[in-house]
């Protein structure tokens, strides 16, 4: 197969609608806009989110707290889950996506306390718990924080 030979997908492409172009086309002088109002002039329209004049829902709506959209929220794993490593294994989110404890990680892991650890494991992870932190010293191993 060469880059000449390539061509889209049967029916996954369609011609675009001439509008405008007189009577017979059915899409002919007001180019399905309709007659006169805000939607048939150039440049017309409303922003997104405008109804009208009436109060918008997203200022009706109470609003509550804080959110903070420059946060960077941390995955979370809980010290049982790391029973699947050898005794003695150096753990770091690396590892811990291989072993699909993980499916995703974008800013960072946290360890939490819940459930049992029986190995001694040195964890690397971006923070924890106090009761993970426990656990891990608890089965002989390190808490790192990276």
């Amino acid at each position: 197969m060469n880059l000449h030979e390539l061509s889209p997908a049967p029916g996954s492409t369609q011609v675009g609608k001439r509008k405008g172009r007189g009577p017979g086309t059915g899409n002919g002088k007001t180019a399905g806009r309709g007659h006169k109002g805000q939607w048939a002039r150039s440049g017309g329209g409303v922003r997104v989110g405008f109804e009208g004049g009436q109060m918008p829902l997203a200022r009706r709506v109470p609003k509550r707290g804080f959110n903070n959209i420059f946060a960077k929220p941390l995955e979370a794993i809980n010290v049982g889950s790391l029973n699947k490593f050898d005794d003695g294994a150096t753990v770091n989110i690396c590892d811990l996506l291989d072993k699909k404890i993980l499916s995703k990680c974008e800013y960072g892991v946290k360890v939490l306390g819940n459930g049992k650890l029986t190995k001694k494991l040195t964890v690397r992870a971006n923070a924890f718990s106090a009761s993970a932190k426990e656990k891990i010293e608890a089965a002989g191993g390190k808490a790192e924080v990276i």
